[in-house]
């Protein structure tokens, strides 16, 4: 059951058109200067107050009703991923080696179309901040709008968030209490050692080798070293070395990530990777450099806070029933920097349905594409949302 009022029904043209033209000029982190032109835009058609430049390219839209002190935030993300699409669609990328394979284009969407409806029909009395965030993937954009002061800017007392997921099906939610995402931190492992002729090993000290048995330790950690209630994971992702046949380099680069939802389990990992490292550096007579997060700051778990979590499912049943929520989803490894937004104001991360992944349509997949039928589905969650937590 889908309960969409008429008037957001009759947005998902308008929404359909953002989304996909968005999609089609996808732009990367702290570059979404298109993306946020064209959400200013549309903001200021309506009337609401637009305010641009934190983090570069974020934008924040203020709405008020009434004489009401009461104020939440709703966020969307609005950067694409440096992936090459497949699809071959009309809507496909237009910027190589860029594609929307995340769905953020579809969160731009959703919210613009509340957007819309609340200023021309919104039933509320207070204040709502429309926050579209650049730079979620990996770059921590969330945390440098909140460095550059946006709640002290924009003094939300809540704030809420949405990501659409595959596998759920279409016309529904998932949303808990609790950890909804894991934590997100990067190592960087430099190896040193000493070059030699691929005959002659013995006269060098092989950083080759000693990278392969690194690799296959710091697999242990979470089977031997995290109590087995604990989720955790421990991922290599990069190893670079040596540039030809005959040759055994000076030096390796392993880099990795590392997930879980407990701080605890977080620095027992960070803990582990380091004794691990200079472990195996140690017996192979070689150095080990350590860099834990070297670009960007580790995301924290994302946290949902219980008072708002209730709001969010009294919400979300509303418009799609209550069969239509899951209260009680298995969280994800996967992460999210909306959690540094839930560091500072209590709130809730909610997921919304994509629909079946099959065609290997799943998050960060060259052939993904958002579902356009759910678009209005999540800008009514976003207008009952606000209607419930500012009434008139």
């Amino acid at each position: 059951m889908m309960n969409i009022i008429p008037e957001i029904q009759a947005l998902h043209a308008d929404m359909r058109r953002w989304r996909r033209q968005v999609h089609q000029y996808p732009e990367t982190a702290f570059e979404e200067t298109a993306t946020a032109r064209l959400i200013a835009e549309q903001l200021q058609q309506t009337g609401i107050e637009v305010h641009q430049g934190l983090a570069k390219t974020g934008v924040v839209g203020i709405l008020r009703r009434g004489s009401g002190t009461n104020s939440i935030a709703l966020r969307a993300d609005m950067d694409a991923l440096f992936i090459q699409e497949q699809n071959r669609f009309e809507h496909a990328s237009r910027h190589n080696g860029k594609m929307h394979a995340c769905g953020h284009d579809g969160h731009c969407a959703m919210l613009l179309g509340a957007a819309h409806y609340l200023a021309s029909h919104g039933r509320f009395n207070g204040t709502v901040y429309f926050i579209f965030q650049p730079a979620e993937e990996c770059r921590a954009g969330a945390h440098q709008m909140i460095s550059e002061g946006l709640f002290e800017q924009f003094p939300a007392q809540r704030v809420f968030g949405m990501h659409n997921f595959p596998d759920i099906p279409a016309g529904h939610f998932a949303v808990k209490t609790g950890p909804m995402m894991a934590s997100f931190d990067c190592f960087e492992i430099n190896l040193s050692g000493q070059a030699t002729h691929a005959a002659m090993p013995h006269l060098g000290n092989d950083v080759l080798v000693a990278a392969a048995h690194l690799i296959t330790q710091l697999q242990t950690i979470v089977s031997r070293q995290i109590d087995p209630a604990d989720a955790a994971v421990v991922s290599v992702t990069q190893i670079h070395g040596g540039s030809t046949w005959n040759a055994l380099p000076d030096s390796a680069v392993i880099r990795g990530t590392f997930r879980c939802f407990k701080n605890s389990v977080r620095a027992q990992l960070e803990q582990s990777i380091n004794y691990l490292a200079q472990s195996v550096a140690h017996g192979f007579r070689i150095h080990a450099d350590i860099r834990f997060n070297p670009e960007n700051p580790g995301y924290p778990v994302t946290v949902n806070s219980p008072i708002e979590t209730a709001s969010a499912i009294r919400a979300a049943t509303a418009v799609a029933g209550a069969s239509g929520v899951d209260t009680a989803p298995t969280p994800s490894l996967g992460a999210e920097d909306f959690a540094f937004m839930l560091q500072q104001k209590p709130g809730c991360y909610i997921w919304i349905g994509n629909g079946s992944s099959e065609g290997s349509c799943l998050l960060h997949n060259p052939n993904y594409d958002f579902n356009d039928g759910i678009l209005t589905l999540g800008a009514a969650y976003w207008v009952r949302l606000v209607e419930n937590e500012l009434p008139e």
